[in-house]
């Protein structure tokens, strides 16, 4: 009672230096760090239409806890996806396929209470929403509900995933697609693999996007593809495409942030540097890069299609009516192949 008394009598500029010392004072910021750079305002589905419309790049990252989600927010990333990809960079799983429902929601309210501004996705994970509408948008209202997220994220195209994602729409719940190699389909595409290198795999990644589009989606996802079926994609659409090893000729691109920083390279996990300079640092130049479109290059865009699939591809289009689209996958083609000479040229000389 003392103290209380002798508190009550200090000026006001030490009772706030003395806040500042007692721990159960919580800061403004996380750790008592640098306050954030953007404006505390969620990021919203016509804020994102418009950057498409005018051709501005949409960034895109994956966040799993309460500290990368302030630092996406401190970074001004416009959508923070909790990606099923937890089950491998947190939980250590070798695929997306054991992580839970329950997991998923308590990454999901950690992130949502970190990131302000970005516009929040959580994914479905797997064993959730395939068995039935009713599953898929139950699942869908509990990770808004109880996990705090803006919208979901789910994978596939076969005709129950695009039911689903309408249903989902339907419910009243934005929905991102994905399409290309889909990590929880593994057991069917045989492992890890890029899709869309030959004529039948690049035009099923095209229409299936499509697909996604008409159930309602407002942007998909295109992974591990080759550059000139991403560029039909995204020019066959009318949402936003994001890329993750698909080329930079999408509407934006996400990266996994545990893969953007480098974090897992090493077996030890001692503390000899301040990773928080590092971390904002990363994600400030991905973003810039991404805007100014240096990002994804050459070298990110591993992913090729030989010349007579693409012509086969270009014809395949045609006979669609996608003469746009068909326009975009060559023109692609060509500035890859422009783009990857010099390197060509360099290591024979």
């Amino acid at each position: 009672m003392a103290f209380l008394t002798k508190l009550s009598k200090i000026s006001p500029l030490a009772r706030v230096c003395l806040s500042r010392c007692m721990s159960h004072v919580p800061e403004n910021t996380v750790y008592g760090g640098p306050t954030p750079q953007t404006a505390d305002r969620r990021v919203t589905l016509n804020q994102l239409k418009q950057k498409y419309k005018k051709g501005e790049p949409i960034t895109v990252v994956t966040a799993y806890d309460y500290p990368s989600a302030v630092h996406l927010d401190i970074a001004g990333i416009d959508i923070c996806l909790v990606g099923d990809s937890a089950s491998m960079v947190v939980h250590g799983h070798d695929t997306t396929l054991p992580i839970s429902l329950e997991e998923m929601l308590v990454h999901c309210r950690a992130v949502a209470r970190g990131a302000k501004r970005p516009l929040l996705v959580g994914d479905l994970p797997f064993g959730t929403y395939e068995t039935s509408t009713s599953q898929a948008v139950d699942t869908a209202v509990k990770v808004l509900r109880e996990g705090g997220m803006d919208a979901i994220k789910l994978e596939g195209g076969s005709p129950s995933r695009i039911t689903a994602a309408k249903a989902i729409v339907e419910a009243g719940i934005a929905v991102i697609g994905h399409v290309g190699l889909t990590p929880q389909a593994i057991s069917v595409l045989g492992g890890f693999r890029p899709q869309g290198k030959n004529v039948s795999s690049a035009i099923k990644v095209v229409e299936t996007a499509m697909a996604l589009q008409e159930a309602g989606c407002f942007s998909v996802v295109l992974e591990c593809v080759p550059a000139p079926v991403a560029a039909a994609a995204t020019s066959a659409l009318r949402i936003p495409t994001i890329g993750i090893g698909a080329g930079p000729f999408c509407s934006g691109q996400v990266l996994v942030y545990h893969d953007l920083l480098g974090m897992l390279q090493h077996p030890h996990h001692a503390k000899y540097a301040c990773v928080g300079d590092v971390i904002k640092k990363a994600l400030s130049e991905y973003k810039e890069e991404v805007n100014n479109g240096s990002f994804p290059g050459p070298s990110h865009t591993p992913y090729k299609m030989n010349p007579d699939d693409v012509n086969g591809f270009f014809n395949e289009l045609e006979k669609l009516g996608l003469n746009k689209a068909a326009s975009a996958a060559t023109a692609a083609a060509e500035k890859m192949n422009t783009a990857q000479r010099p390197d060509t040229e360099t290591s024979q000389k």
